[in-house]
């Protein structure tokens, strides 16, 4: 015991000396450290949840798997209990779900994600498009809604109480409780009856390989009309959050003090007032992200859109586990990234704040 409390005692000494020396390389190592653990507990989750639900599809995925297997295969595809029982424990499908998550693990580790039950595609292949389908449309999403957000903010302060800013604060509330789903069926009902937008979200035909230009334009094209669909949904609680925090510092002492200086009105707004104002929405952009990652869900359902929102969606109806477990997974895994380099910027902007969390 003595040796063990020494050794922790230099353990701990040596973190301490690290996080002084290297606040920020501590910083993030601690954040990773607790991402994992999340991420762990996740999958654990979901791997006991997807093995409680009802339907037959193991049984079918081991049939499949036995007319592959030449010494099990049966040419009219018959199989007795018996068989199934034996090649489901050869796969080890017949052990307890965390038995099987620990294995699921285990080949992560080595590079394999799996292979689908349903489509007998490696769980690699088919999330590579879908991700970077689904990466694209939010990142889109994500940089309009911001920079949208923040210039109606920031021109709406300026105008606060007069007649523009009450109709534009009712507006952006009415569509922020608008519902999502309701929205986006109007507007595919928009587009199916004036033919001004495509109906579906992707070009089907044309592909990248064949014309990039022609492509991107298609593309652009396609998610015109969900891309207005998310903005108009969310550009009301980002812009009536940044509106306020703006009027709350353009009311400081600081700022009184700054116009009796004579400073011009546009720096102290864009400049001293800004970065303050900002502060706010740094903290609040991980769950932005993970808003409209599970937006997409609905988005990509209702417009037809090859992301991963859809492919989750799918491999949740056919039972599809690998698929589910790996979509959740990396889902989870932008959103806590998220989190970690909002922390990150919200310290570099913030010099108040340090690695360790506290205001200095």
């Amino acid at each position: 015991m003595t040796m063990l409390g020494s050794w922790a005692k230099k353990l701990m000494a040596t973190l301490d000396s690290f996080q002084r020396r290297y606040p920020l390389g501590f910083y993030v190592g601690r954040r990773s450290v607790g991402i994992f653990a999340m991420l762990f507990l996740l999958g654990f989750a979901v791997f006991g949840l997807m093995s409680l639900a009802p339907g037959d599809i193991v049984d079918s995925y081991v049939k499949s798997q036995m007319f592959l297997d030449p010494n099990f295969r049966r040419a009219d595809n018959q199989y007795t209990e018996e068989m199934v029982k034996t090649f489901k424990a050869r796969l080890g499908l017949d052990r307890p779900f965390y038995e099987q998550y620990f294995r699921w693990i285990g080949r992560v580790f080595q590079g394999d994600l799996g292979r689908s039950l349903i489509s007998r595609a490696p769980v690699s292949f088919l999330i590579a498009d879908r991700m970077r389908n689904s990466l694209i449309l939010n990142l889109i999403s994500l940089v309009l809604l911001s920079v949208a957000s923040f210039a109606l903010a920031l021109w709406l302060a300026t105008k606060a109480g007069t007649a523009l800013d009450y109709v534009a604060g009712f507006v952006g509330l009415f569509f922020n409780a608008f519902p999502s789903l309701l929205l986006l069926i109007l507007f595919q009902l928009f587009a199916a009856t004036t033919q001004i937008f495509p109906v579906t979200a992707y070009p089907t035909h044309i592909t990248f390989d064949e014309n990039p230009l022609a492509f991107s334009f298609s593309y652009l094209h396609h998610i015109a009309l969900p891309l207005l669909a998310a903005f108009v949904g969310g550009v009301g609680a980002t812009m009536r959050v940044v509106r306020a925090t703006m009027l709350d510092q353009l009311g400081q002492p600081y700022i009184t003090a700054l116009r009796s200086r004579g400073i011009p009105e546009g720096r102290i707004t864009f400049v001293h007032a800004f970065r303050n104002a900002v502060n706010p929405f740094i903290t609040s952009s991980a769950n932005l992200l993970a808003s409209l990652f599970s937006g997409s869900l609905i988005l990509e359902i209702i417009f037809s859109y090859p992301g991963l929102g859809r492919l989750m969606y799918e491999a949740v109806i056919q039972e599809d586990i690998n698929l589910v477990v790996t979509n959740m997974m990396f889902v989870s895994f932008l959103v806590l990234v998220g989190m970690l380099i909002s922390d990150i910027m919200l310290a570099i902007v913030d010099p108040r704040i340090k690695y360790s969390g506290k205001v200095a």
